[in-house]
């Protein structure tokens, strides 16, 4: 089948680089978000979905927004039999929905109809799921809402980062892709409804959901700053300075939430509402990122500090 695909990230990079090698269906044209600001330079940087493309030569398109006048004709002049989209970023209305003959199916990192949105991979490790996996689906006019096609389940790992869970998903959806289209190319797919009381939303990441709140429990902190390795990341305050929280495990323990409770060598122990939580590596404004033992070594703490904006306040 000749292919249109559409993303932006490295997550579609991966998708799309698999796909042009497995050489059994043509990738005519690529689509992606036009290339953005970066870094203090400010310089225009491309998407890595369009880095792919350009290496193996592919046209790729870059429209400020598909809903645009005139950007349907130009998807429907690539003479596509299919559009695969992964994270694209994007929404596609229903003039560009109905171009190819063989429909637009999209490739998303959860099962659907959980963790429908933006960030899937990093609130199913959040929210504390045994598992999460690939869904590809019949896209409509809704978010993640279209008819699925074929799903993978995926387990999630107690020491899971969104990195490594990133990763995984990322191989899987690729495996998924290559074997759903086999299957539509032969008119073998079947589609199954979502079920809308079954649907939950991944809510868009923030740098400020970062920020660690010791009210929490250990475990659940814990599983916050697993799942925004590496982005957003997870910060509190000491002494009013940023620190953010590289490395961190939850324990045993108790005493007011924010409240250091321990210091040894290598960890950072702090109360949270249940539990405490180990801290083993941070990193400091304007320093790079250190074990607690190497970050010890040029800032004393002591049992009975606070770390949080409160603690920052009563600093000032």
């Amino acid at each position: 089948m000749k292919i249109l695909f559409m993303g932006t990230p490295d997550f579609a990079s991966y998708i799309l680089e698999k796909l042009i090698k497995d050489k059994k269906h043509e990738v005519a044209a690529v689509v992606t978000q036009p290339d953005r600001p970066k870094g203090r330079s400010g310089e225009a940087v491309p998407s890595p979905v369009k880095v792919c493309a350009t290496e193996y030569g592919i046209p790729v398109l870059q429209p400020m927004r598909v809903r645009d006048e005139g950007e349907a004709e130009a998807l429907r002049s690539v003479g596509a039999d299919i559009f695969v989209v992964a994270a694209f970023g994007q929404i596609l209305p229903p003039e560009v929905l109905a171009i190819p003959p063989r429909g637009c199916i999209n490739v998303h990192a959860s099962l659907l109809p959980e963790y429908r949105g933006a960030a899937p991979i990093q609130w199913a490790i959040a929210d504390g799921k045994a598992y999460t996996g690939v869904t590809i689906q019949r896209m409509n006019e809704g978010v993640d809402t279209g008819d699925i096609i074929s799903s993978v389940k995926v387990p999630i790992a107690e020491d899971e980062t969104g990195e490594s869970l990133f990763e995984k998903l990322m191989h899987e959806g690729a495996l998924l892709l290559a074997k759903t289209l086999d299957t539509i190319e032969k008119g073998e797919e079947t589609y199954t409804p979502q079920d809308e009381a079954q649907a939950t939303y991944a809510r868009i990441l923030k740098k400020e959901m970062g920020y660690v709140d010791f009210s929490k429990t250990a475990k659940e902190t814990e599983r916050l700053c697993r799942a925004f390795t590496p982005w957003p990341g997870t910060f509190t305050y000491l002494g009013g300075k940023l620190l953010k929280i590289k490395e961190c495990h939850a324990g045993t323990g108790g005493g007011i939430p924010g409240t250091v409770v321990n210091v040894t060598k290598d960890e950072i122990v702090v109360a949270c509402s249940e539990g405490a939580l180990s801290i083993t590596k941070v990193q400091s404004e304007g320093k790079k990122e250190m074990t607690v033992h190497d970050f010890l070594l040029g800032r004393s703490i002591t049992a009975g500090e606070r770390l949080g904006r409160d603690a920052e306040d009563e600093s000032r």
